[in-house]
């Protein structure tokens, strides 16, 4: 008992320094400037802190580690995809977009666009990728907390996740832009002294020799060298290795296209700001994935996996609560309640952003310039945004209680699917292609975006597999489990077909001011409008 009231303790210490950091910075906020952007106000530290806060989420910290605890090599395959994506948004997105937009991904589309139809599909393609997301998000909190309290109640899960949508609605009607970022770069200093100190802990057991770890894991695992090779989870047949290409892609791309790691970019003053905040967040994004490597084969190394829920999604915390003593010490009461506290402070924050996204998207996007033809208030466009925060934090529990027997990270890869597929391919042609236009936009983000959720529905992941969502159902006929290798190529190609059959003299002629703003930042802070 008094191991569980100390778990308690620490965990909700945690969820109170979140609550004082958003309404603290909440007194300095006023304005759409301040609640989307954070008045433009953060450093580059700053910024390149929030986005790791905002990318390393509970998919990343709990989901990889689970992984590469069950599938060794073809596990650790998720952080090289994850990390390698930071060079496509720093070499094609940051820096121009930035420049070009103001506060949604949908500015900068519909500068040279249609207004009202491509903010709405912007709109909707936002909503989708960041749902998607927050699943992941909210299936780990679930999780967590039951694992702290020592439980294995449904019904359990099923409050905490309507606990971790109301504080994600708090976060953001309360604190907007400054309030999440804030949180955001609390977070992530905590998952980095939290992750590295168990990393520490794990070396040390091995002398501080990888190898050795190396060679445990795959001892441990029952897999023997097979664990340490190609193959294990993707590559045993032509489905499973198209499978990983699909997965590949949707990793690489699909980061360029997530419109919570794409506001972050409007939050700093400069475009050298902007590319600087990258750079942070590759470092610090780049040292974390190393040290899931020792996580995930140290979970292998020390604990029985086959104890692990199916998913894997506990191993990281199990392996704390193993280095700090065992079950039933006190050094593994207290590591445990700090992993889990930590990785639920990684699950606020990454709602939070992701919240704010999706609602600011609509109210601005939706509400203002499609409802209001731009002639909303600040102060009503702001209430808007508070009132879709509620709206989209009930779709989001509604839809995780279903959804608790997947594993986090392959829920993200879903969303990073969607993203790379109707996202990317707008945000790329927009900004390089002179004679791309709104019937080319459209196409591509509807057209990428039913794509990728379509075979989604229709694959694996829906039914016809133990792990599926709907059981005793088969209507699976797409047998890949991630639909990018087919949804993002359609992406671009409808965007060029769609584009190729119309003329759109406008979007042309707006096409070198669209250019000017996103390699000079000329203009940038003014609203966007025809």
């Amino acid at each position: 008992m008094d191991h569980q009231v100390l778990t308690t303790v620490l965990f909700l210490s945690v969820v109170a320094l979140t609550i004082f950091v958003t309404v603290r910075a909440s007194r300095s906020s006023s304005g759409t400037s301040d609640f989307y952007a954070g008045g433009r106000s953060f450093s580059p530290v700053q910024n390149g802190l929030a986005i790791g806060g905002d990318y390393m989420s509970a998919a990343s910290f709990l989901g990889i580690t689970g992984i590469i605890a069950l599938s060794g090599y073809d596990g650790f395959l998720y952080s090289i995809g994850f990390l390698v994506a930071w060079l496509v948004a720093l070499l094609l997105v940051a820096e121009m977009l930035r420049n070009s937009g103001r506060f949604t991904m949908a500015d900068q589309l519909a500068f040279r666009m249609k207004q009202r139809p491509m903010r709405m599909a912007a709109a909707t393609s936002t909503v989708v990728v960041s749902i998607f997301y927050l699943l992941a998000q909210m299936v780990g909190a679930g999780t967590l907390v039951a694992l702290l309290l020592g439980v294995d109640s449904q019904t359990v899960k099923n409050i905490v996740i309507l606990g971790v949508g109301v504080l994600m609605i708090f976060y953001v009607t309360v604190g907007g832009m400054k309030g999440t970022t804030w949180v955001q770069i609390v977070k992530a200093v905590l998952l980095m002294t939290g992750s590295a100190l168990i990393v520490v802990l794990v070396l040390a057991q091995y002398g501080f020799n990888l190898s050795e770890l190396l060679g445990a894991a795959a001892s441990n695992s029952g897999k023997g060298d097979a664990f340490l090779e190609p193959g294990l989870k993707y590559g045993a047949d032509l489905t499973s290795k198209l499978d990983f290409v699909s997965l590949g892609l949707a990793l690489v791309l699909g980061t360029a296209g997530l419109p919570h790691i794409l506001i972050r970019f409007y939050t700093v003053p400069t475009a050298r700001d902007a590319r600087k905040s990258v750079l942070w967040a590759i470092g610090i994004i780049g040292v974390f994935y190393l040290f899931t490597l020792v996580l995930g084969f140290g979970a292998a190394a020390l604990l029985d996996t086959s104890t692990l829920d199916p998913a894997g999604n506990l191993a990281a915390p199990r392996l704390a609560e193993e280095v700090g003593g065992g079950a039933g010490s006190t050094g593994g009461a207290i590591l445990l309640a700090l992993i889990a506290a930590v990785a639920f402070a990684t699950i606020l924050a990454v709602v939070a952003g992701l919240t704010l996204t999706s609602s600011a998207s609509v109210a601005h996007d939706v509400y203002n310039n499609v409802i209001k033809k731009g002639k909303a208030t600040e102060a009503e466009e702001i209430k808007v945004t508070r009132i879709a925060a509620g709206a989209i934090g009930l779709v989001a529990i509604l839809l995780a209680i279903p959804a608790q027997s997947l594993n986090i990270a392959f829920l993200v890869a879903l969303a990073f699917a969607v993203a790379a597929s109707a996202n990317l391919p707008n945000i790329v042609l927009n900004m390089f292609w002179r004679r791309f236009n709104t019937r080319g936009a459209l196409w591509s983000i509807y057209g990428g975006l039913v794509s990728a959720v379509g075979l989604v529905v229709f694959s694996p992941v829906m039914s016809g597999a133990e792990t599926s969502l709907v059981t005793g159902a088969d209507f699976a006929w797409f047998p890949l489990s991630n639909p990018g290798i087919v949804s993002i190529p359609l992406g671009f190609l409808l965007g060029i077909i769609g584009t190729l059959t119309t003329r759109e003299p406008t979007a042309e002629d707006r096409y070198t001011e669209l250019e000017v703003r996103a390699l000079t930042g000329a203009g940038s802070e003014k609203a966007i409008s025809h």
